[in-house]
């Protein structure tokens, strides 16, 4: 079935864009949450008035995405953790933690978003990344501290 996509959607296209994917997928998944709209004369004709418009929409979230690249880059967030033999910490920092540390600071950021670029189970400095657009990757800074 051959749809247009209203919103991006990971592993298979950007707004806008013609794809074809399974019935079920389309009907059970897709057209129910409002990502796509079947891809019909009407429809397809309604798309080329709408690209002009979606055009200016995506510039928009991609100018907003980037400024919140910005906001998060300045940030560093410190987690502390009990430490054992070899400055090894019990447990290891998880994404639902650094979420909870990104919303003290003020941003509202999904753990799906977030990803460790290594397994952090010592103590030290990390670095953490957030996928704000499909376009736009931020870097942020993981303290990892033992208790005073």
């Amino acid at each position: 079935m051959k749809l247009i996509l209203n919103q991006n959607v990971d592993n298979l296209g950007r707004i806008g864009e013609i794809v074809k994917v399974k019935n079920g997928y389309a009907r059970n998944f897709l057209i129910p949450r409002g990502l796509a709209a079947v891809a019909n004369e009407g429809n397809q004709a309604a798309l080329n008035h709408q690209l002009r418009l979606l055009e200016k929409k995506k510039a928009l979230m991609l100018g907003e995405a980037k400024k919140q690249a910005a906001l998060i880059e300045k940030i560093s967030v410190t987690v502390t953790k009990q430490v054992g033999e070899d400055e090894k910490i019990f447990g290891s920092v998880t994404t639902a933690e650094l979420e909870e540390l990104l919303a003290q600071e003020g941003l509202k950021i999904s753990r799906k978003e977030i990803k460790l670029t290594e397994e952090i189970k010592k103590i030290g400095v990390y670095t953490a990344e957030v996928k704000v657009h499909p376009e736009v990757t931020a870097k942020f800074k993981v303290w990892v501290v033992a208790p005073q």
